[in-house]
């Protein structure tokens, strides 16, 4: 597997993504040792993680290989994802 991770740590869409992602791994671990992280109430804290699972998705879904949150053309005209020995 080789990954550009320069171009995709540039790319802040996959940044928030990442991030959020940490927060919710931090929230699980601490859970797992006993800390309660609720913030005010469980249904502030359901609404907080929900957002950051979105966040998450959206960073994961988004092409850090183009500016924005488009697809390139030449991807957007893809049928199946592309292998490194086609042309």
């Amino acid at each position: 597997m080789k990954i550009n991770w320069k171009v995709r740590l540039h790319h802040k869409p996959f940044l928030v993504g990442a991030f959020s992602l940490l927060l919710l791994l931090i929230q699980q671990i601490a859970a797992l040792f006993g800390f309660d992280t609720t913030i005010y109430n469980e249904q502030v804290t359901d609404i907080f993680n929900t957002v950051l699972a979105l966040l998450v998705l959206f960073g994961v879904v988004s092409d850090p290989t183009t500016t924005g949150l488009n697809d390139s053309e030449q991807a957007l005209k893809y049928e199946a994802p592309r292998k490194d020995d086609v042309k």
